[in-house]
């Protein structure tokens, strides 16, 4: 399997590269996606060319707890916070979400003015949150000087649901407007996120599959000398029912091996914690657990096996480490995950726990467990064709950026 279309000239020696200034937008209203994929992307096109440096604008709150490259820099915009019924309020600064989202557009304008960046990536949402980049994609297009491209991950959504969020945001006019060329994050051979979108066939043409973006352990953490399975919900915020799955499973069990280490994520809710934290004192070093860790790569690199929900960079980091790999998907509020997870078992790089036709019992689990040594590896089915996408990203960068 390759990464599909996608045929961009790799270019030649770096030291003949000029400077270069990369901004990438990164809206990150609820978990951790966005500003890991955005800081792989930096890390990688300021690692090709020495002479470039990149600014990260994100909303994360826990986006200084990561480690950056030298010349990869990160701008914190005000947070928001995205309510069960879908909408949005302002974190701590007593503003109400019209001001906060005016905030931070005069924000990313006045970053951007001072910066003059040669390439913009914008990450997944065309017109920026609640529309806030829009004023300065306009003046990135009466000024005519930078390059933008809009990144999206190999899945989005179901494509009515997709084409109706689009249509309400105006994202689709936006795309056709400002974009130079979209890139999406994956193999074409897996799925096609703009399926459903009403795309001209020029826009179409500017669609460019990277493959996706293989992950390395870059800062070193510690990790057991036992062997262990690595149980990551991603950020957590919406990982609570995985797990409370694997925590019933071992607790079923005495004799499920290997060991669990269970790593949160910064937004599983404080009071949930609690309560895992002393179901797992309970099972006497079986499961070990740590809130966050922003050098999940080791733990990754070192697990004989994962149980994960199916975000992009979890899985990623299953396809780049080669890790057999459980993926528990959830459905709500989109089907971004369960569409990839059950795209990936097709192909046969992973396993997937599917509520309907599995059961989410903690006797599933322990058999998911159990059989993760007898899974292939994603690599026997093909992986390492699918982890161009730095690479290429790389290479069109620099490309587009040299059309100016």
């Amino acid at each position: 399997m390759g990464t599909g279309d996608d045929s961009a000239p790799k270019p030649e020696g770096a030291e003949q590269e000029p400077p270069q200034r990369v901004m990438l937008y990164s809206h990150d209203t609820f978990g951790l996606g966005h500003l890991r994929r955005s800081r792989a992307l930096a890390s990688a096109l300021t690692a090709y060319n020495p002479n470039a440096s990149a600014i990260i604008l994100t909303g994360s709150p826990v986006a200084g707890r990561f480690t950056f490259p030298e010349k990869v820099d990160h701008v914190r915009l005000p947070g928001v916070t995205k309510l069960p019924d879908g909408t949005y309020i302002s974190q701590t600064l007593g503003l109400d979400i019209d001001q906060t989202t005016s905030l931070r557009s005069g924000l990313i304008q006045t970053a951007v003015e001072q910066y003059e960046p040669d390439l913009l990536i914008v990450d997944k949402e065309p017109t920026g949150f609640r529309g806030e980049l829009l004023p300065t994609l306009e003046w990135l297009s009466d000024r005519g000087t930078t390059r933008c491209v809009l990144g999206l991950r190999d899945v989005l959504d179901e494509p009515t649901v997709l084409a109706a969020e689009w249509e309400r945001k105006g994202a689709t006019i936006a795309t056709e407007r400002f974009y130079d060329q979209i890139w999406v994050y994956g193999p074409r051979s897996i799925y096609d996120p703009t399926q459903g979108l009403p795309l001209s066939q020029e826009t179409r043409a500017r669609i460019h599959w990277t493959g996706y973006l293989r992950r390395e352990v870059t800062d070193v953490a510690e990790t057991p000398d036992t062997p262990y399975v690595l149980i990551t919900p991603g950020g957590g915020g919406d990982g609570q029912a995985m797990v409370d799955l694997v925590l019933e499973a071992y607790e079923l069990d005495p004799t499920l091996r290997p060991n669990a280490v269970l790593v949160y994520g910064p937004f599983l809710s404080g009071e949930t914690r609690e309560g895992f934290e002393a179901r797992v004192a309970k099972l006497d070093g079986r499961v070990t657990a740590v809130g966050f860790e922003s050098r999940i790569e080791s733990l990754f690199a070192g697990a004989e096996g994962v149980v994960c929900m199916g975000g992009y960079n979890t899985f990623c980091e299953v396809l780049s480490f080669d890790k057999r790999a459980v993926i528990v998907p959830r459905t709500i509020p989109r089907l971004e995950q369960w569409i990839r997870a059950s795209r990936a078992e097709e192909l046969g790089l992973v396993r997937m726990l599917d509520e309907d036709r599995d059961g989410m019992t903690p006797q599933t689990m322990v058999d998911f467990i159990r059989a993760l040594p007898t899974q292939k590896k994603p690599s026997q089915a093909g992986a390492n064709g699918l982890l161009d996408g730095l690479d290429v990203v790389v290479a069109r960068a620099a490309a587009l950026m040299a059309e100016k």
